[in-house]
Protein backbone atom coordinates (compact mmCIF):
# COMPACT_ATOMS: atom_id res chain seq x y z
CA UNK A 1 0.00 0.00 0.00
CA UNK A 2 1.00 3.46 -1.21
CA UNK A 3 2.00 5.48 2.15
CA UNK A 4 0.35 8.99 2.64
CA UNK A 5 2.14 11.84 1.30
CA UNK A 6 3.14 14.17 4.62
CA UNK A 7 4.63 17.85 4.60
CA UNK A 8 7.73 16.81 5.96
CA UNK A 9 8.18 14.69 2.48
CA UNK A 10 7.60 18.06 0.67
CA UNK A 11 10.29 20.50 -0.31
CA UNK A 12 8.40 24.07 -0.60
CA UNK A 13 10.51 25.03 -3.09
CA UNK A 14 8.94 22.56 -5.66
CA UNK A 15 6.31 24.29 -8.59
CA UNK A 16 2.54 23.45 -8.39
CA UNK A 17 3.10 21.52 -11.18
CA UNK A 18 5.12 18.38 -10.10
CA UNK A 19 3.15 15.73 -8.62
CA UNK A 20 5.02 14.46 -5.78
CA UNK A 21 4.20 11.01 -4.67
CA UNK A 22 5.39 8.33 -2.30
CA UNK A 23 5.72 5.47 -4.44
CA UNK A 24 7.58 5.63 -8.14
CA UNK A 25 5.71 5.39 -11.56
CA UNK A 26 5.25 1.73 -12.25
CA UNK A 27 7.14 0.76 -15.54
CA UNK A 28 5.14 -1.04 -19.04
CA UNK A 29 5.78 -4.23 -19.13
CA UNK A 30 5.00 -4.71 -22.83
CA UNK A 31 7.18 -2.30 -25.29
CA UNK A 32 3.82 -1.87 -27.53
CA UNK A 33 1.70 -1.07 -24.50
CA UNK A 34 -0.77 -3.60 -25.79
CA UNK A 35 -1.64 -2.33 -29.37
CA UNK A 36 -1.27 -3.74 -32.09
CA UNK A 37 -0.01 -2.25 -35.48
CA UNK A 38 0.59 -3.90 -39.00
CA UNK A 39 3.95 -3.09 -40.11
CA UNK A 40 4.87 -2.37 -43.83
CA UNK A 41 7.99 -4.51 -44.45
CA UNK A 42 8.50 -3.89 -47.99
CA UNK A 43 11.96 -3.00 -48.99
CA UNK A 44 15.47 -3.42 -47.47
CA UNK A 45 16.02 0.28 -45.67
CA UNK A 46 19.38 1.14 -46.29
CA UNK A 47 20.09 2.00 -42.87
CA UNK A 48 19.69 -0.68 -40.25
CA UNK A 49 20.23 1.70 -37.29
CA UNK A 50 20.27 4.84 -36.20
CA UNK A 51 20.77 6.65 -32.65
CA UNK A 52 19.65 9.75 -31.23
CA UNK A 53 20.44 10.37 -27.52
CA UNK A 54 22.62 12.01 -25.23
CA UNK A 55 26.13 10.60 -23.04
CA UNK A 56 24.37 6.98 -22.60
CA UNK A 57 23.86 6.55 -26.48
CA UNK A 58 27.02 8.65 -27.44
CA UNK A 59 29.19 5.99 -25.48
CA UNK A 60 30.53 8.65 -22.21
CA UNK A 61 32.68 6.62 -19.71
CA UNK A 62 34.79 7.78 -16.82
CA UNK A 63 34.37 11.33 -17.91
CA UNK A 64 35.45 11.09 -21.47
CA UNK A 65 34.34 10.33 -24.29
CA UNK A 66 36.95 7.96 -25.69
CA UNK A 67 35.71 3.59 -27.14
CA UNK A 68 32.90 4.80 -29.01
CA UNK A 69 33.02 1.09 -30.59
CA UNK A 70 31.83 0.09 -27.56
CA UNK A 71 28.99 2.40 -27.15
CA UNK A 72 25.84 0.36 -26.85
CA UNK A 73 24.33 1.40 -30.78
CA UNK A 74 27.77 -0.05 -31.76
CA UNK A 75 27.63 -3.20 -29.94
CA UNK A 76 24.04 -4.06 -31.16
CA UNK A 77 25.21 -2.86 -35.37
CA UNK A 78 27.80 -5.54 -34.62
CA UNK A 79 24.59 -7.98 -33.80
CA UNK A 80 22.88 -6.78 -36.81
CA UNK A 81 25.81 -7.77 -38.70
CA UNK A 82 25.93 -3.80 -39.86
CA UNK A 83 28.95 -2.75 -38.24
CA UNK A 84 31.36 -2.31 -41.01
CA UNK A 85 28.70 0.01 -42.48
CA UNK A 86 27.60 1.70 -39.27
CA UNK A 87 28.95 5.32 -38.88
CA UNK A 88 30.36 6.50 -35.76
CA UNK A 89 32.58 9.46 -34.27
CA UNK A 90 36.25 9.04 -32.89
CA UNK A 91 38.11 10.81 -30.27
CA UNK A 92 41.14 9.48 -30.72
CA UNK A 93 44.29 11.03 -28.86
CA UNK A 94 47.08 10.86 -26.44
CA UNK A 95 44.62 11.39 -23.46
CA UNK A 96 42.39 8.79 -24.47
CA UNK A 97 39.28 10.66 -25.59
CA UNK A 98 37.43 14.58 -25.16
CA UNK A 99 37.10 16.14 -22.34
CA UNK A 100 39.53 14.03 -19.06
CA UNK A 101 39.38 10.18 -18.97
CA UNK A 102 40.16 8.95 -15.49
CA UNK A 103 40.85 5.56 -16.34
CA UNK A 104 44.02 6.86 -17.97
CA UNK A 105 44.62 8.95 -15.23
CA UNK A 106 44.48 6.14 -12.61
CA UNK A 107 46.62 3.84 -15.08
CA UNK A 108 49.02 6.86 -15.72
CA UNK A 109 49.51 7.46 -11.85
CA UNK A 110 49.83 4.07 -11.16
CA UNK A 111 52.56 3.51 -13.61
CA UNK A 112 54.49 6.70 -11.71
CA UNK A 113 53.44 5.91 -8.01
CA UNK A 114 52.85 1.99 -8.05
CA UNK A 115 49.57 0.86 -6.70
CA UNK A 116 49.69 3.31 -3.64
CA UNK A 117 49.84 7.13 -3.05
CA UNK A 118 51.09 8.15 0.37
CA UNK A 119 49.85 11.09 2.15
CA UNK A 120 53.24 13.16 1.49
CA UNK A 121 52.77 12.21 -2.17
CA UNK A 122 49.46 13.88 -2.51
CA UNK A 123 51.16 17.38 -3.79
CA UNK A 124 53.48 15.17 -6.24
CA UNK A 125 50.59 13.36 -7.25
CA UNK A 126 48.48 16.76 -7.91
CA UNK A 127 50.84 17.74 -10.04
CA UNK A 128 51.34 15.04 -12.17
CA UNK A 129 47.48 15.28 -12.44
CA UNK A 130 47.86 18.75 -13.50
CA UNK A 131 50.53 18.27 -15.38
CA UNK A 132 48.53 15.38 -17.77
CA UNK A 133 44.78 17.36 -17.87
CA UNK A 134 47.33 20.60 -19.45
CA UNK A 135 48.79 18.08 -22.12
CA UNK A 136 44.79 16.94 -22.92
CA UNK A 137 43.92 20.72 -23.07
CA UNK A 138 46.32 21.75 -25.01
CA UNK A 139 45.87 18.55 -27.96
CA UNK A 140 42.24 19.53 -28.18
CA UNK A 141 42.06 22.93 -27.90
CA UNK A 142 45.39 23.70 -30.15
CA UNK A 143 46.52 20.47 -31.76
CA UNK A 144 45.74 18.07 -34.37
CA UNK A 145 42.93 17.39 -31.79
CA UNK A 146 41.00 21.25 -32.93
CA UNK A 147 41.55 20.13 -36.30
CA UNK A 148 38.05 17.68 -38.01
CA UNK A 149 38.39 14.58 -39.54
CA UNK A 150 37.36 14.89 -43.30
CA UNK A 151 33.54 13.16 -43.62
CA UNK A 152 31.21 13.64 -45.76
CA UNK A 153 28.35 11.21 -45.03
CA UNK A 154 26.33 11.46 -41.85
CA UNK A 155 26.75 9.26 -38.93
CA UNK A 156 24.91 6.52 -37.30
CA UNK A 157 24.95 7.63 -34.28
CA UNK A 158 23.61 11.27 -33.84
CA UNK A 159 23.93 11.23 -29.77
CA UNK A 160 25.91 14.31 -28.49
CA UNK A 161 26.63 13.88 -24.23
CA UNK A 162 25.35 16.95 -22.51
CA UNK A 163 22.32 17.68 -24.92
CA UNK A 164 18.84 17.49 -23.88
CA UNK A 165 15.75 18.09 -25.71
CA UNK A 166 16.09 21.62 -27.36
CA UNK A 167 19.53 20.56 -27.91
CA UNK A 168 18.92 17.88 -30.08
CA UNK A 169 15.92 19.69 -31.88
CA UNK A 170 17.64 22.81 -32.97
CA UNK A 171 21.61 22.69 -32.36
CA UNK A 172 23.70 22.29 -35.37
CA UNK A 173 27.71 21.97 -36.22
CA UNK A 174 27.26 25.70 -37.26
CA UNK A 175 25.97 26.47 -33.72
CA UNK A 176 29.28 24.70 -31.83
CA UNK A 177 31.55 25.98 -34.51
CA UNK A 178 30.05 29.47 -33.68
CA UNK A 179 30.62 28.86 -29.79
CA UNK A 180 34.05 27.75 -30.09
CA UNK A 181 35.04 31.44 -32.38
CA UNK A 182 33.10 33.20 -29.24
CA UNK A 183 35.03 31.58 -26.53
CA UNK A 184 38.64 31.36 -27.81
CA UNK A 185 40.43 28.79 -25.88
CA UNK A 186 42.50 29.80 -23.12
CA UNK A 187 45.62 27.80 -21.78
CA UNK A 188 44.65 28.26 -17.61
CA UNK A 189 47.06 26.87 -15.43
CA UNK A 190 44.65 26.17 -13.27
CA UNK A 191 40.84 25.33 -14.59
CA UNK A 192 42.66 22.99 -17.50
CA UNK A 193 39.20 21.18 -19.01
CA UNK A 194 39.24 21.50 -22.44
CA UNK A 195 37.30 24.88 -23.18
CA UNK A 196 34.03 24.18 -24.90
CA UNK A 197 34.58 20.48 -24.88
CA UNK A 198 30.73 19.83 -25.44
CA UNK A 199 30.80 21.63 -29.04
CA UNK A 200 34.08 20.18 -30.12
CA UNK A 201 32.80 16.26 -29.08
CA UNK A 202 29.76 17.50 -30.86
CA UNK A 203 31.43 18.72 -34.24
CA UNK A 204 32.34 14.81 -34.98
CA UNK A 205 28.86 13.45 -34.52
CA UNK A 206 27.83 16.33 -36.94
CA UNK A 207 29.67 18.35 -38.95
CA UNK A 208 29.23 16.05 -42.03
CA UNK A 209 25.08 16.44 -41.58
CA UNK A 210 24.23 18.64 -43.86
CA UNK A 211 21.73 18.65 -46.40
CA UNK A 212 22.56 19.21 -50.17
CA UNK A 213 23.29 23.35 -49.85
CA UNK A 214 25.52 22.75 -47.04
CA UNK A 215 23.37 23.82 -44.50
CA UNK A 216 23.57 22.35 -41.22
CA UNK A 217 21.30 19.84 -39.55
CA UNK A 218 20.37 19.36 -36.36
CA UNK A 219 20.22 15.39 -35.14
CA UNK A 220 16.83 15.20 -35.96
CA UNK A 221 16.98 16.47 -39.13
CA UNK A 222 20.22 14.28 -39.71
CA UNK A 223 17.40 11.00 -38.85
CA UNK A 224 15.31 12.59 -41.53
CA UNK A 225 18.05 13.02 -44.24
CA UNK A 226 19.17 9.44 -43.41
CA UNK A 227 15.18 8.32 -43.70
CA UNK A 228 14.54 9.66 -47.05
CA UNK A 229 16.98 7.78 -48.68
CA UNK A 230 14.58 5.18 -48.59
CA UNK A 231 15.09 1.34 -49.57
CA UNK A 232 17.99 -0.40 -51.38
CA UNK A 233 15.83 -1.23 -54.03
CA UNK A 234 13.72 1.39 -55.12
CA UNK A 235 14.98 4.58 -52.85
CA UNK A 236 11.57 5.02 -51.82
CA UNK A 237 10.09 3.86 -48.33
CA UNK A 238 11.62 3.72 -44.84
CA UNK A 239 15.19 4.38 -45.25
CA UNK A 240 15.84 3.74 -41.56
CA UNK A 241 15.25 -0.03 -39.76
CA UNK A 242 15.06 1.10 -36.42
CA UNK A 243 15.45 4.39 -35.06
CA UNK A 244 16.29 4.54 -31.13
CA UNK A 245 15.34 7.91 -28.74
CA UNK A 246 17.04 7.99 -25.24
CA UNK A 247 16.94 11.69 -24.39
CA UNK A 248 15.71 14.07 -21.65
CA UNK A 249 17.88 12.70 -18.95
CA UNK A 250 20.05 15.74 -19.20
CA UNK A 251 16.78 17.95 -18.32
CA UNK A 252 17.26 17.14 -14.85
CA UNK A 253 20.60 15.08 -14.18
CA UNK A 254 22.18 18.93 -13.64
CA UNK A 255 20.14 18.83 -10.20
CA UNK A 256 22.67 15.89 -8.60
CA UNK A 257 25.84 17.30 -10.73
CA UNK A 258 25.61 20.66 -9.33
CA UNK A 259 23.64 19.97 -5.97
CA UNK A 260 21.77 22.30 -7.08
CA UNK A 261 17.73 22.55 -7.81
CA UNK A 262 16.85 25.25 -10.03
CA UNK A 263 13.50 24.98 -11.89
CA UNK A 264 12.80 26.28 -15.41
CA UNK A 265 11.37 29.40 -15.84
CA UNK A 266 11.61 31.84 -18.68
CA UNK A 267 13.49 30.79 -21.64
CA UNK A 268 13.60 27.06 -20.89
CA UNK A 269 13.35 26.57 -24.84
CA UNK A 270 16.39 28.81 -25.67
CA UNK A 271 19.32 27.42 -25.66
CA UNK A 272 21.41 30.68 -25.13
CA UNK A 273 19.72 31.06 -21.92
CA UNK A 274 18.35 27.52 -19.84
CA UNK A 275 21.73 26.27 -18.97
CA UNK A 276 20.80 28.56 -15.71
CA UNK A 277 18.12 25.71 -15.15
CA UNK A 278 19.00 21.99 -14.01
CA UNK A 279 15.78 20.86 -13.45
CA UNK A 280 13.06 20.95 -16.02
CA UNK A 281 9.02 21.93 -15.02
CA UNK A 282 6.96 19.10 -16.25
CA UNK A 283 4.91 21.17 -18.96
CA UNK A 284 8.08 22.57 -20.29
CA UNK A 285 9.79 19.27 -20.65
CA UNK A 286 5.87 17.76 -22.28
CA UNK A 287 6.23 21.07 -24.43
CA UNK A 288 9.36 20.13 -25.93
CA UNK A 289 8.98 16.65 -26.42
CA UNK A 290 5.70 17.38 -28.12
CA UNK A 291 7.82 19.44 -30.60
CA UNK A 292 10.24 16.39 -30.70
CA UNK A 293 7.50 13.91 -31.76
CA UNK A 294 6.06 15.88 -34.07
CA UNK A 295 9.83 16.00 -35.93
CA UNK A 296 10.35 12.15 -35.14
CA UNK A 297 6.83 12.01 -37.20
CA UNK A 298 8.71 13.10 -40.55
CA UNK A 299 11.84 10.64 -40.28
CA UNK A 300 11.15 7.52 -42.45
CA UNK A 301 11.82 4.89 -39.83
CA UNK A 302 9.99 1.21 -40.23
CA UNK A 303 10.51 1.13 -36.06
CA UNK A 304 11.02 3.62 -33.19
CA UNK A 305 12.16 2.56 -30.08
CA UNK A 306 11.24 5.63 -27.18
CA UNK A 307 13.40 5.33 -23.96
CA UNK A 308 12.11 6.72 -20.84
CA UNK A 309 14.47 9.15 -18.58
CA UNK A 310 16.11 6.93 -15.27
CA UNK A 311 16.00 8.30 -12.18
CA UNK A 312 18.81 10.62 -12.01
CA UNK A 313 19.11 10.41 -7.66
CA UNK A 314 20.31 6.35 -8.16
CA UNK A 315 23.86 7.27 -9.72
CA UNK A 316 26.42 7.16 -7.05
CA UNK A 317 27.98 10.34 -8.19
CA UNK A 318 25.54 11.53 -5.88
CA UNK A 319 26.18 9.37 -2.83
CA UNK A 320 23.39 9.19 -0.13
CA UNK A 321 24.39 10.25 3.23
CA UNK A 322 24.04 8.13 6.62
CA UNK A 323 21.14 5.76 6.51
CA UNK A 324 17.54 6.35 5.09
CA UNK A 325 15.26 9.15 6.40
CA UNK A 326 12.91 5.97 7.53
CA UNK A 327 11.99 2.51 7.46
CA UNK A 328 10.73 2.31 3.83
CA UNK A 329 11.82 5.35 2.44
CA UNK A 330 13.59 5.52 -0.66
CA UNK A 331 15.30 8.40 0.35
CA UNK A 332 19.14 9.57 2.02
CA UNK A 333 18.96 13.10 4.58
CA UNK A 334 20.96 14.12 1.73
CA UNK A 335 23.04 13.20 -1.17
CA UNK A 336 26.73 14.58 -1.50
CA UNK A 337 30.29 13.96 -3.17
CA UNK A 338 31.10 10.27 -3.41
CA UNK A 339 34.21 11.00 -1.41
CA UNK A 340 32.74 13.12 1.46
CA UNK A 341 32.23 10.69 4.33
CA UNK A 342 29.34 9.72 7.06
CA UNK A 343 31.16 11.36 9.61
CA UNK A 344 32.57 14.25 7.42
CA UNK A 345 29.47 15.60 5.89
CA UNK A 346 28.02 19.32 7.17
CA UNK A 347 25.17 20.31 5.26
CA UNK A 348 26.19 24.09 5.78
CA UNK A 349 29.83 23.24 3.81
CA UNK A 350 29.44 20.78 1.62
CA UNK A 351 27.42 20.26 -1.91
CA UNK A 352 24.14 18.43 -1.07
CA UNK A 353 20.55 18.06 -2.45
CA UNK A 354 18.06 16.71 0.59
CA UNK A 355 15.65 14.19 0.66
CA UNK A 356 12.94 16.18 -0.20
CA UNK A 357 14.38 17.95 -2.96
CA UNK A 358 15.30 14.27 -4.30
CA UNK A 359 11.76 13.15 -4.39
CA UNK A 360 10.83 15.87 -6.03
CA UNK A 361 13.11 14.98 -8.75
CA UNK A 362 12.39 12.08 -9.40
CA UNK A 363 8.36 12.44 -9.32
CA UNK A 364 8.56 15.06 -11.91
CA UNK A 365 10.81 12.27 -13.91
CA UNK A 366 8.23 10.00 -12.95
CA UNK A 367 5.78 13.08 -15.17
CA UNK A 368 8.09 12.90 -18.09
CA UNK A 369 7.98 9.21 -18.76
CA UNK A 370 4.01 9.28 -18.49
CA UNK A 371 4.66 11.84 -20.85
CA UNK A 372 6.91 9.68 -23.63
CA UNK A 373 4.96 6.75 -22.80
CA UNK A 374 1.56 8.71 -23.78
CA UNK A 375 3.71 9.57 -26.83
CA UNK A 376 4.50 5.95 -27.77
CA UNK A 377 0.81 5.38 -27.16
CA UNK A 378 -0.34 7.31 -29.40
CA UNK A 379 2.13 6.48 -32.18
CA UNK A 380 0.83 3.34 -31.92
CA UNK A 381 -2.50 4.37 -32.22
CA UNK A 382 -1.88 6.08 -35.17
CA UNK A 383 -0.40 3.24 -36.99
CA UNK A 384 3.66 3.81 -36.30
CA UNK A 385 5.59 1.26 -34.98
CA UNK A 386 6.95 2.48 -31.92
CA UNK A 387 7.92 1.15 -28.96
CA UNK A 388 8.40 2.09 -24.74
CA UNK A 389 12.11 1.31 -23.38
CA UNK A 390 11.27 1.65 -20.09
CA UNK A 391 15.09 3.13 -18.91
CA UNK A 392 13.92 4.28 -15.68
CA UNK A 393 12.98 0.54 -14.86
CA UNK A 394 16.76 -0.94 -15.73
CA UNK A 395 18.46 1.61 -13.75
CA UNK A 396 15.40 1.45 -10.76
CA UNK A 397 16.19 -2.30 -10.69
CA UNK A 398 19.90 -2.34 -10.26
CA UNK A 399 19.86 0.14 -7.68
CA UNK A 400 21.99 -1.62 -4.62
CA UNK A 401 21.62 0.94 -1.85
CA UNK A 402 17.83 2.41 -2.94
CA UNK A 403 16.34 -1.36 -3.63
CA UNK A 404 18.55 -3.96 -3.57
CA UNK A 405 20.06 -2.91 0.09
CA UNK A 406 16.88 -2.56 1.44
CA UNK A 407 13.56 -4.29 1.26
CA UNK A 408 11.41 -2.03 2.72
CA UNK A 409 12.06 0.24 0.12
CA UNK A 410 11.01 -1.55 -2.43
CA UNK A 411 7.18 -0.72 -4.66
CA UNK A 412 5.24 -4.03 -5.14
CA UNK A 413 6.23 -4.00 -8.66
CA UNK A 414 10.02 -4.30 -8.03
CA UNK A 415 12.29 -7.35 -8.92
CA UNK A 416 16.12 -7.06 -8.44
CA UNK A 417 17.46 -7.23 -12.05
CA UNK A 418 18.81 -10.71 -13.43
CA UNK A 419 22.61 -10.38 -14.48
CA UNK A 420 23.92 -12.33 -17.26
CA UNK A 421 25.24 -15.32 -16.19
CA UNK A 422 28.96 -14.35 -17.00
CA UNK A 423 28.36 -11.52 -14.83
CA UNK A 424 26.90 -12.96 -11.98
CA UNK A 425 29.78 -15.29 -11.09
CA UNK A 426 32.19 -12.26 -11.15
CA UNK A 427 33.37 -11.85 -7.67
CA UNK A 428 32.34 -9.18 -6.24
CA UNK A 429 28.93 -9.56 -8.32
CA UNK A 430 28.98 -6.21 -10.46
CA UNK A 431 26.68 -3.69 -8.63
CA UNK A 432 25.64 0.43 -8.60
CA UNK A 433 28.11 1.01 -5.61
CA UNK A 434 30.86 3.74 -7.24
CA UNK A 435 33.69 2.08 -8.35
CA UNK A 436 36.58 1.28 -6.25
CA UNK A 437 39.17 -1.27 -6.71
CA UNK A 438 43.08 -1.86 -5.06
CA UNK A 439 45.94 -3.95 -5.44
CA UNK A 440 43.76 -7.27 -5.01
CA UNK A 441 41.05 -6.33 -7.57
CA UNK A 442 37.68 -4.76 -8.13
CA UNK A 443 36.47 -4.31 -4.74
CA UNK A 444 33.18 -2.47 -5.21
CA UNK A 445 31.04 -1.43 -8.34
CA UNK A 446 31.38 -2.30 -11.83
CA UNK A 447 28.28 -1.18 -13.53
CA UNK A 448 29.46 2.20 -13.46
CA UNK A 449 32.27 3.81 -14.49
CA UNK A 450 34.89 6.22 -12.45
CA UNK A 451 32.44 8.84 -13.40
CA UNK A 452 29.90 7.52 -10.89
CA UNK A 453 27.23 8.63 -13.60
CA UNK A 454 27.72 6.78 -17.06
CA UNK A 455 28.15 2.89 -17.57
CA UNK A 456 30.89 0.20 -18.42
CA UNK A 457 31.25 -1.46 -20.85
CA UNK A 458 29.24 -4.20 -19.17
CA UNK A 459 26.76 -1.92 -18.19
CA UNK A 460 26.49 -0.61 -22.04
CA UNK A 461 26.17 -4.53 -22.83
CA UNK A 462 22.70 -4.65 -20.28
CA UNK A 463 21.57 -1.58 -21.82
CA UNK A 464 22.49 -3.22 -25.79
CA UNK A 465 20.48 -6.23 -24.99
CA UNK A 466 17.43 -5.23 -23.42
CA UNK A 467 17.35 -2.47 -27.02
CA UNK A 468 17.78 -5.73 -28.99
CA UNK A 469 15.27 -7.14 -27.10
CA UNK A 470 12.35 -4.84 -27.90
CA UNK A 471 13.95 -5.23 -31.14
CA UNK A 472 13.52 -9.00 -31.93
CA UNK A 473 9.63 -8.09 -30.70
CA UNK A 474 9.59 -5.32 -33.65
CA UNK A 475 10.78 -8.54 -36.21
CA UNK A 476 14.34 -7.07 -36.55
CA UNK A 477 17.27 -10.16 -37.68
CA UNK A 478 20.40 -9.99 -36.53
CA UNK A 479 23.13 -11.78 -37.86
CA UNK A 480 23.23 -14.45 -34.99
CA UNK A 481 21.54 -14.78 -31.79
CA UNK A 482 20.70 -11.11 -31.10
CA UNK A 483 22.73 -11.79 -27.63
CA UNK A 484 25.45 -10.19 -26.75
CA UNK A 485 28.50 -11.99 -25.61
CA UNK A 486 28.95 -10.68 -22.20
CA UNK A 487 32.10 -12.91 -21.74
CA UNK A 488 34.02 -10.61 -24.44
CA UNK A 489 32.87 -7.23 -22.93
CA UNK A 490 34.47 -8.37 -19.87
CA UNK A 491 37.76 -9.05 -21.29
CA UNK A 492 37.04 -5.68 -23.63
CA UNK A 493 36.19 -3.79 -20.31
CA UNK A 494 39.36 -2.87 -18.35
CA UNK A 495 37.51 -1.77 -15.33
CA UNK A 496 36.42 -5.44 -14.93
CA UNK A 497 38.75 -7.03 -16.44
CA UNK A 498 41.74 -5.36 -15.36
CA UNK A 499 40.73 -2.66 -12.12
CA UNK A 500 43.25 -0.18 -11.93
CA UNK A 501 45.47 -0.36 -8.71
CA UNK A 502 45.08 2.90 -7.97
CA UNK A 503 41.40 3.45 -8.22
CA UNK A 504 41.04 3.93 -4.36
CA UNK A 505 43.62 5.90 -4.32
CA UNK A 506 42.09 8.19 -7.38
CA UNK A 507 38.96 7.86 -5.66
CA UNK A 508 40.60 10.15 -2.96
CA UNK A 509 43.04 11.97 -5.33
CA UNK A 510 40.12 13.59 -6.75
CA UNK A 511 38.70 14.59 -3.94
CA UNK A 512 41.85 16.29 -2.98
CA UNK A 513 42.10 17.78 -6.60
CA UNK A 514 38.31 18.73 -6.41
CA UNK A 515 38.54 20.19 -2.90
CA UNK A 516 41.53 22.83 -4.78
CA UNK A 517 41.01 22.69 -8.22
CA UNK A 518 37.10 22.57 -8.44
CA UNK A 519 38.20 19.56 -10.78
CA UNK A 520 34.55 17.97 -10.90
CA UNK A 521 31.77 20.21 -11.14
CA UNK A 522 34.27 21.56 -14.20
CA UNK A 523 34.25 18.46 -16.10
CA UNK A 524 30.76 17.29 -15.29
CA UNK A 525 28.78 20.68 -15.27
CA UNK A 526 28.35 20.77 -19.01
CA UNK A 527 28.05 17.00 -19.49
CA UNK A 528 24.20 16.99 -18.35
Amino acid sequence: MARQLTPEMLDPKTPPDVNVTTQPRRPETDPKLGIPVNVNRQGTPRHRLVTIGDSLTHGFQSGAIFNTSLSYPAMIAKELGWFDKFRYPVYNSPGDGLPLNIERLARDLEAKFGSNIDWWEFVSAGLFLQSSMDAVEDYWERGNGSRLPTQTKINHNLAVYGWDLRNTISRTADICQQVIANNPPKDDPVQQIVGNHNERAALRVLNSARDKAGKALSPLQAAAALGAEGTSETGDGDGIETLIILIGANNALGSILTFKVKWTGDGYDDMDKNDIYTVWHPFHFKAELDEMVEEVKKIRARHVIWGTVPHVTIVPFARGISHKIERGSRYFPHYSLPWIGDAEFDSKKHPHITAQEARAIDSAIDQYNEFIADAVRKGRSEGRDWYLFETVGLLDRLASRRYIEDPDARPDWWTEYPLPQPLQVLKPKPDSMFYLSNAQGRIQGGLFSLDGVHPTTIGYGIVAQELMNIMKLAGVKFNGSGNIDFKRLIELDTLISKPPRLANNIFNLIGWVDNNFNLMASLLNSNY
